[in-house]
């Protein structure tokens, strides 16, 4: 999970934290880094929040090179798996649903999911054969 002061994004920076956050100051500084406590303060911007250098370095990555490194999050690859294995248990019912409404002997004979399909689709077809007759 992610603390207040983590962005969605945790990416290693490419640059030094003290940096990134006076790189747009033209290197004029107010203080050092120590003297402000840990942040980094500027005679032209107000003080940076915490991720901002992340989110900079991000503006020039491509938009699919910025999707790659989301995905690349363990809190983007557990959601996905929570999407993933929610699609597979309404498939699995459905099947499920399906292999009730189809006759077999015996009639709760374990089927595969290829067999309730093939078996769904000769049902079907004998059952538009007695309507045609």
């Amino acid at each position: 999970m992610l603390n207040s002061d983590q962005t969605e994004i945790d990416l290693p920076p490419t640059h030094s934290e003290s940096e990134s956050v006076f790189s747009d100051c033209g290197g004029s500084r107010v203080g050092s880094a120590e003297d402000a406590g840990g942040v980094g303060l500027c005679a032209q911007s107000r003080i940076a929040e915490p991720g901002e250098a992340v989110k900079k370095d991000l503006q020039h990555l491509s938009r699919e090179e910025r999707r790659r490194r989301r995905r690349a999050t363990a809190k983007y690859r557990t959601a996905h798996a929570t999407r993933e294995r929610i699609r597979v248990e309404a498939f699995n019912m459905a099947f499920a649903e399906l292999r009730k409404l189809l006759p077999t002997l015996p009639p709760d004979k374990k089927l595969s999911k290829i067999e309730i399909l093939r078996l769904a689709i000769c049902y079907i077809s004998y059952l538009n054969h007695v309507l045609d007759v």
